[in-house]
């Protein structure tokens, strides 16, 4: 294990960041705009190094210089008109041009100015191909022709290492050349259904309030669907269906794989619905459940209202995919 420093931008509750712990790293710089997720993250990091909000009016000249840069970026829609006009008025060009404006921008600026060994970002799949691929075209030209790092992306599915279908794309970069390969990815053979996840129900967890209560630890009433709420989602799936639409809601058993947890989960819980049995409505995932299903440890604190966890879940990375990204980029940081 080699100690290595990173900076953890668009931090979220810091599923990325628990990836390269895991391979020897250290945190001394975070950037989280959201006051939900700083609590979470907060929580179960407590860091005395520098925590700021929104990293969009941050000096770039006042990030401690870091061996490795991490970023989940929001996408947001990239405009490259006017970039000719620009350059006519002998504006700035490059990544400057293309970007700015985006939060992408932000994550460019920093790399132009640090210069770290190395980067992950990561975004939804949709990113690759956002604008008929424009807006990723300008990301990687950026990366790899303004900035000039060695850059490999590849499209993962979660579901090689917890029971969810969940496809995102991994870019890193390097400083200097080097032999990565993405066939060097370690990716487990054996594949995982949501028994792995859910509360057992069998007296063998102990319970966790609000989530399950009693010797049991059963999962609490409140996840249950209502009468109301299970009508209406059955009605709303049987009217799609009958217009030959593939819209309705995902009830899995615990030998299934769930739908990708998004961060409207707290809504109505319609992606991921579990089965209770013939005759019964179905329940949600309990927060708890949503922290396994993304690969977070049994100790990780969720200090915050179900709404909020639902949310910081949805938009969180599977764990152990980044940890198996961080350690097959450790030996070239």
């Amino acid at each position: 294990m080699k100690n290595f420093t990173f900076i953890d931008l668009f931090a979220g509750i810091g599923g990325i960041r628990l990836g390269f712990q895991s391979v020897g790293g250290t945190c001394i710089f975070t950037s989280e705009w959201n006051d939900w997720a700083k609590k979470t993250y907060q929580a179960n990091f407590g860091d005395n190094h520098p925590f700021i909000g929104d990293i969009v009016p941050f000096p770039e000249d006042e990030i401690p210089d870091h061996d490795v840069l991490l970023a989940g970026f929001p996408c947001q829609p990239f405009s490259i008109a006017g970039v000719s006009k620009k350059n006519a008025l002998g504006r700035p060009h490059g990544f400057e041009c293309t970007t700015q404006g985006t939060l992408f921008f932000d994550v460019a600026r920093i790399i132009a100015a640090k210069r770290p060994k190395a980067f992950l970002l990561e975004n939804v799949k949709n990113l690759v191909s956002h604008d008929g691929g424009n807006t990723f075209k300008v990301i990687i030209e950026t990366l790899r022709d303004e900035l000039g790092y060695d850059v490999h992306y590849k499209v993962i599915d979660g579901q090689n290492w917890v029971p969810q279908h969940r496809e995102r794309i991994i870019i890193v970069g390097f400083k200097n050349k080097t032999d990565f390969s993405w066939d060097n990815l370690e990716i487990p053979e054996i594949k995982l259904t949501l028994k792995s996840i859910l509360h057992p129900e069998d007296g063998s967890e102990k319970p966790e309030e609000p989530y399950t209560v009693g010797e049991k630890a059963k999962v609490h009433s409140k996840y249950v669907l209502s009468d109301k709420l299970w009508a209406y989602l059955q009605a709303y799936a049987e009217k799609h269906r009958a217009k030959g639409n593939g819209f309705g809601y995902g009830l899995v058993t615990e030998n299934d794989v769930a739908r990708t947890l998004s961060a409207r989960y707290y809504k109505d819980g319609s992606e991921i619905l579990i089965s209770r049995g013939k005759g019964k409505n179905p329940r949600r995932l309990t927060p708890r459940e949503c922290a396994r299903l993304m690969g977070f440890p049994d100790d990780f604190i969720i200090p915050v209202s179900d709404t909020q966890a639902y949310r910081q879940f949805g938009n969180s990375v599977v764990v152990p995919v980044i940890k198996a990204v961080a350690k097959l980029m450790l030996p070239h940081i």
